[in-house]
């Protein structure tokens, strides 16, 4: 079974698609499927569960022996919030619950960051072949 996690949302949606035609359906997704706006988004996609964020850990833990791959794509990625706290539990820490049941259990992770981390270059963002010696993260999203 693969799981997906931050599957309503744009990059997950389309991970999901792509696996679907690759002829894999045996997906569980995860997000947070409270915000009806992200529907669309995954109500096309062919899964075999879906599992509410806030409960994910706990039902990874239970379900970890019938898990071959997890790709960790959810986060908190609200550009606008500036509380880092909230960033710490839901893109850090969250993303070290992760890790380690996959590495407790042979588990493949595959883990998507964001740019947001680096900040700007000397050119702003269009400053593509910029050698950014050091993480200049804009806001609490991009540190975490």
């Amino acid at each position: 079974m693969i799981v997906v996690t931050g599957a309503a949302g744009f990059i997950g949606s389309c991970l999901v698609s792509r696996l679907n035609h690759e002829g894999m359906n045996d997906i569980v997704i995860v997000d947070d499927f409270s915000k009806t706006e992200k529907a669309h988004n995954y109500k096309d996609k062919k899964y075999k569960g879906a599992v509410e964020r806030s409960q994910f850990i706990n039902w990874f833990k239970e379900h970890a022996g019938e898990i071959t791959c997890v790709f960790h794509i959810g986060a908190r990625t609200d550009t606008t919030e500036f509380n880092k706290a909230i960033f710490d539990e839901l893109n850090v820490n969250y993303t070290k619950d992760i890790w380690k049941i996959c590495m407790d259990n042979n588990i493949t992770l595959i883990y998507a960051s964001s740019a947001a981390t680096y900040g700007l270059g000397e050119h702003g963002y269009d400053d593509d072949e910029a050698k950014i010696p050091l993480l200049k993260p804009l806001n609490p999203y991009g540190d975490s």
